[in-house]
């Protein structure tokens, strides 16, 4: 067994923004899944954006709390000592004073950041201790700045407070909290104290805190859109089922039926569905059943009546005949008899053939035909018609000489029922016949310039035995089912016949057949338009005592 190499086409760049599109617009599921984990989204985002704005405003809370009550502390243990202190004037009592205050800063204060020195308001005296400074704290001696110290300085009694930014031993720059407060030193003056407290611990909590927050969020939207999609999909299943199953009787499978289980809204809706669908099964079949014993009884009948109108026929050629000896009442009834008779046998081959049509049974006779050279023996077999009715039978062929295959008789019927109704309604206005070809198609359009035909009424042309103005007399003899079966025939071919009218200013029937039987043609195809300016060519450019001749391509002059 050999295996095949399968070559993907490259996607292109707007195939994807069209394939979301189409489920988007196309599948309730997608929808409903991404609307809700997109309304989730929003949710969470916000839910978890603002618990970590809490949890971020609860650390620092919390660790400046701790900052100053241990700087608090610190402060009032050392000026405890202080103020226990009597150095007598002793610079050396002083310096172990100061020793200390700094052990005692040192081990309440909780912190390695930690400075005392004297301030700068206070006389120099040889007796002031030595300041002191941590080794961190004097590696980030530039975040104590001069509006800290102004403060301590001019209200001593209080604790001030910095956010600063402090670069711990790793390197690592982390927010920290800068406190200040001021100390007096026995026999000295006052000294200031700064404790630093870097949160490197609270934000490596916060971070934390942070993503645990979004990887939850994710989590959680993962599930709600899985939750989402299982539902959907529990939900839309039977409206899927239904609207397949729809598609199946709208196919012609009338057997079909949804399988219904549960007692809910769905299972309710199935059931509903099935009623109908064997309500409206009986009724199709009852109309099927209605509708081919009408057939029969029309082709029965049509069948049945030939042989009697064979007689009658005779018998009316026979008086017709012979009508000159009859008196002018009696030859007038002659007259009206054959007359009627010729139209009963033509609504009788109509009729036939209309049954033929609803019982699928026609069956197209192909022979290689021009269809420009049909279109000319039918005006030449209807020149008498139209003098009769003072219309100008007029061919312009530019094309459609070559045969293509197509049923002569059926093609021939229509052209002759075209131009019959246009040299009716034509008002003894020229009748324009067009004939031409493209490669896709040949086509044959008649042009009347008469009544034409109300814009309402279009559509109902082609329905069986409609008449536009069912008081006008009718000249022809016609039966009304003309048009339908001319459109039949049209479509038996694979082609189209198409109308284009105008009140006052007549009408336009265009027939097109593809060059083989059953090819596809689109609306475009057809190479005679019949709106336009094709259709809309005014009178007088006909030239009403000008007849139009025959155009002829000068590599079709030895085919003509």
């Amino acid at each position: 067994m050999t295996s095949a190499t399968r070559l993907h086409a490259p996607r292109t760049a707007g195939s994807l923004p069209a394939t979301w599109s189409a489920l988007w617009k196309g599948s309730v599921r997608f929808r409903t899944t991404v609307l809700t984990v997109a309304l989730s989204a929003l949710a969470v985002i916000i839910a978890c954006v603002w618990m970590a704005l809490a949890i971020q405003d609860r650390l620092y809370e919390a660790r400046k709390d701790q900052a100053m009550n241990g700087a608090l502390q610190a402060a009032a243990e050392a000026q405890s000592l202080l103020d226990a202190a009597n150095p007598e004037g002793d610079p050396g009592k002083l310096q172990e004073i100061m020793g200390g205050v700094q052990t005692r800063v040192a081990s309440l204060a909780g912190t390695d950041y930690a400075r005392i020195m004297r301030s700068p308001a206070e006389a120099s005296t040889t007796l002031a201790p030595v300041p002191w400074v941590t080794r961190p704290f004097e590696a980030n001696a530039g975040m104590l700045t001069e509006g800290l110290r102004e403060r301590v300085r001019e209200q001593n009694t209080r604790q001030w407070l910095q956010a600063v930014e402090i670069t711990m031993p790793s390197g690592d720059l982390v927010p920290g909290i800068l406190i200040g407060q001021s100390l007096r030193f026995p026999e000295v003056g006052m000294y200031e104290l700064y404790l630093a407290y870097p949160l490197d611990e609270e934000q490596q909590t916060l971070l934390f805190v942070q993503r645990t927050l979004w990887l939850a969020a994710v989590a959680l939207l993962f599930i709600i859109g899985l939750i989402s999609w299982f539902v959907m999909r529990s939900v839309t299943a039977p409206i899927r089922e239904a609207a397949e199953t729809s598609a199946q009787l709208a196919r012609g499978d009338l057997g079909v039926r949804i399988v219904v289980d549960g007692e809910d809204e769905l299972a309710t809706l199935g059931r509903s569905f099935n009623a109908m669908a064997d309500s409206l099964e009986g009724q199709i079949k009852e109309l099927a059943a209605l509708s081919l014993v009408q057939q029969r009884f029309v082709s029965d009948v049509s069948h049945e009546l030939r042989t009697p109108l064979t007689t009658i026929r005779l018998a009316a050629d026979m008086i017709n005949d012979n009508k000159s000896t009859f008196d002018p009442t009696t030859e007038r009834a002659a007259e009206l008899l054959h007359a009627q008779v010729e139209r009963f046998e033509v609504l009788l081959g109509d009729l036939l053939e209309i049954s033929r049509y609803d019982a699928g049974s026609v069956q197209l006779e192909i022979e290689p035909t021009s269809l420009a050279h049909l279109a000319e023996d039918v005006i030449d077999s209807m020149q008498q018609l139209a003098d009769q009715h003072g219309s100008n039978l007029r061919l312009v062929a530019p094309g459609g000489y070559s045969p293509v295959d197509m049923d002569a008789r059926r093609v021939r019927r229509v052209v002759r029922n075209l131009i019959g109704n246009a040299i009716e309604h034509g008002e003894g206005k020229p009748v324009v016949v067009t004939v031409d070809s493209n490669q896709q198609a040949v086509a044959i359009g008649v042009r009347d310039f008469g009544l034409g035909i109300k814009e309402e009424h279009i559509e109902h042309v082609f329905d069986r035995f409609w008449r536009a103005d069912p008081s006008r007399k009718r000249t022809i003899g016609g039966t009304g089912l003309g048009l339908s079966i001319a459109l039949g025939d049209a479509k038996l071919h694979g082609g189209t016949l198409t109308v284009w009218s105008d009140p006052g200013n007549g009408s336009h029937f265009v027939l097109t057949l593809p060059r083989v039987v059953g090819g596809e043609i689109s609306a475009l195809s057809s190479p005679i338009a019949a709106e336009g300016e094709d259709a809309e060519t005014p009178m007088g450019t006909l030239g009403l005592t000008q007849p139009i001749d025959v155009i002829i391509h000068a590599d079709q002059e030895g085919k003509h």
